[in-house]
């Protein structure tokens, strides 16, 4: 129903706007005639066949349009109830029961809703365990929502049965483009039977497959099916260890999608051969937003070769961490990543041989201007490395998120990164977590702070630094409150470490009290004294509870 007949409705303009359920079921209330009808299909003035197509004939027929009127409006007022039970509402043809924590009965409720919702675009019922072996419940009933378009299974334990009934109930679904069937460890071995129904044509645009136990087996069967699937826009086979025997047939297959905008094979047992065979096929992506290769330890040594990579000129998201990258996989990278001028996020983390290596990379993101997150946490960054990262990142201005957690080089040397804090005016993350930074270095970023720089930060994470001195914390505790769009603090210890807070913990109070976003501030292993202790609490009492102080105790 339009938005423009909805106005028009006498009943819309005394209610407010109702959920799907009301709307679905007004939709089939609007083939029986209202009173208003009746009366003017009556008039004189209208013609015969008018007349004779919106009156009833005889009052058995007035009884029973009015009796489905009457078993409608029930079914509305069920339907309503059941959703409000979960605390849930179906909008815009969506429904989204995700981890409501259903029950065998809610599962037959929700069944039993299906007729009244004709239109159902998008049904949401993952993370609820009870789905699994009761599924067949609602695939016997998939023929009462054929316009769904979005269906989402994650995490419902599964069984061999369901997912047997789930490839039979995808017959009925002619216009699906999303199907997330993650962490079902099932599907594993049973792929096949519930993708087989997809033909050539198909309107699949995802696909989600994450942590699904699949089988070598089955990634021959991705890489068969991915020819008829044109319209596929997203692949995430993310987690799935065994397929990485199989990707020849999958690398090979993904020639033939090129509408594919995001590919995620994260942790999928890659190896250096691996990276030619997708090489290869990213010529044929030129669509590519994201790239997902990361946790595949064997992929080290197989970049020292990927003119491929250098295709993807709309690449967005680049996610490498954890590849064991050599030193000749940076050398070829160098020559790669900067040509990807349209790349947004960077994830070069652990790997720990981009430390004395990627001098010569890190100077080159200069030349990606639109990049908005860069991640080279625990890389082992030298001096030489830390400098070039730190002239580069001056020529970033869209920098959003920073992170270099884990690189003790920067301890003591973060005046190298003062031009980038003044410039960065999109700046909202920044982690610095054990990177050994000392009282001078939060000294610096406290007057950047006082400034006016960091004006947009959200989130500061300067936790596992145990050399900061009272004096640093003080002085960084005095400036806090002019980060009025912070909403994340961490300057815990390491769990190896226990300190007493000292006289900085007032000041820390006071600034958050001036914080009108924060609601987190992570201080584990810091010890307050009892009278800390009793501040705290006065705190929390004063209007301030939805603050979560997270501290190591008391003394």
């Amino acid at each position: 129903m339009s938005r423009t007949e909805k106005k028009s409705s006498s009943d819309e303009e005394t209610t407010p706007q109702a959920p799907l359920v009301n709307e679905s079921i007004r939709g089939s209330k609007s083939r029986f005639p209202k009173a208003g009808s009746r009366k003017e299909s009556i008039d004189p003035k209208t013609t015969d066949s008018q007349s004779q197509n919106k009156i009833p004939k005889t009052i058995s027929d007035l009884a029973k349009t009015l009796t489905s009127e009457t078993e409608l409006g029930s079914r509305m007022e069920e339907n309503e109830w059941f959703l409000q039970k979960l605390g849930r509402k179906a909008v815009n043809k969506c429904l989204d029961l995700n981890n409501c924590r259903l029950t065998a009965a809610d599962v037959r409720e929700m069944v039993a809703l299906l007729p009244s919702l004709p239109d159902l675009e998008k049904l949401d019922i993952s993370w609820n365990d009870v789905i699994g072996g009761n599924l067949h419940v609602f695939t016997q009933q998939m023929h009462l929502v054929s316009k769904l378009k979005i269906l989402r299974l994650g995490s419902c334990r599964l069984t061999a049965e369901d997912v047997r009934a789930l490839g039979e109930a995808l017959k009925v679904l002619p216009e699906l483009e999303e199907l997330n069937l993650s962490w079902n460890s099932k599907v594993g071995g049973n792929l096949p039977l519930i993708l087989q129904t997809l033909q050539e044509g198909s309107k699949i645009q995802t696909l989600e497959f994450v942590d699904c136990s699949l089988t070598s087996e089955d990634g021959v069967f991705v890489g068969q099916l991915l020819p008829r699937l044109q319209n596929l826009e997203v692949l995430d086979l993310s987690i799935n260890r065994n397929i990485g025997g199989s990707l020849n047939s999958i690398a090979h297959g993904l020639k033939s999608t090129s509408n594919l905008k995001v590919l995620k094979l994260h942790s999928c047992g890659l190896s250096q051969k691996s990276v030619k065979l997708l090489d290869a096929a990213f010529r044929y992506l030129r669509e590519l937003r994201t790239l997902d290769l990361s946790c595949n330890k064997e992929l080290g040594g197989g970049f020292e070769d990927t003119a491929g990579l250098a295709t993807l000129e709309h690449l967005e998201g680049l996610d490498l961490h954890q590849c064991s990258l050599t030193a000749d996989d940076v050398l070829s990278l160098t020559h790669v990543i900067p040509l990807l001028s349209s790349l947004q996020e960077l994830d070069l983390s652990a790997n720990k041989e981009m430390g004395s290596s990627s001098e010569n990379l890190l100077s080159r993101l200069r030349f990606l201007p639109v990049l908005k997150s860069l991640i080279i946490s625990n890389c082992a960054l030298e001096s030489e490395t830390f400098t070039a990262l730190a002239e580069a990142s001056i020529h970033l201005p869209a920098l959003k998120i920073v992170n270099l957690s884990w690189n003790k080089c920067i301890g003591g040397n973060l005046k190298l990164l003062l031009e980038t804090l003044k410039r960065s005016m999109s700046l909202q993350v920044l982690r610095l977590s054990s990177c050994s930074l000392v009282t001078e270095d939060v000294a610096l970023l406290a007057s950047v702070i006082q400034t006016g720089h960091l004006a947009r930060l959200q989130k500061l994470d300067l936790s596992y630094n145990d050399s900061i001195c009272e004096a640093g914390w003080t002085i960084f505790c005095q400036n806090l409150w002019l980060l009025k769009e912070l909403t994340e603090l961490d300057i815990s210890l390491r769990p190896s470490t226990f300190r007493k807070c000292g006289q900085w913990f007032r000041h820390l109070l006071s600034a958050v009290t001036k914080l009108p976003k924060i609601t987190e501030i992570g201080m584990k292993r810091w010890l307050l004294s009892a009278s800390q202790e009793e501040e705290l609490q006065g705190f929390d009492q004063d209007q301030r509870s939805s603050i979560h102080f997270d501290h190591g105790g008391f003394q």
